[in-house]
């Protein structure tokens, strides 16, 4: 862990991590709204929000593979609190959406069957 890190680093340090958390959080909301959609048999939407939350977890996935190649790089990466915190909501989301996918077939097979 650097204790100075420098200033252009640490901004896009920041920035990688608050993708995280952003993109996380964004992922996990779409994967719940598919689901939503699911449960009134509102297809189209419950798919287009899985690819939403595939969006938001590209992104995130992205500034986490930045971060990955810095250190594989040499590059010192800080681990803080907050890193630990994006690092978790990112993890927790892409459960999340594989979780959400699995309902949303769920309610796709039992609204078959009802026909």
């Amino acid at each position: 862990m650097s204790a100075e890190p420098q200033q252009s680093h640490n901004y896009s340090y920041q920035e990688a991590v608050m993708s995280l958390l952003v993109n996380g959080g964004n992922a996990k909301s779409s994967a719940m709204a598919a689901i939503t959609a699911a449960k009134s048999n509102d297809f189209e939407t419950a798919k287009a929000k899985l690819a939403e939350a595939d969006k938001y977890l590209k992104e995130a996935h992205d500034q986490e593979t930045a971060l990955l190649t810095a250190e594989a790089s040499g590059e010192e990466v800080d681990i803080s609190l907050l890193m630990i915190h994006g690092q978790d909501h990112l993890m927790t989301a892409i459960t999340f959406r594989d979780l959400a996918q699995e309902i949303v077939d769920l309610y796709q097979r039992l609204a078959k069957d009802d026909k």
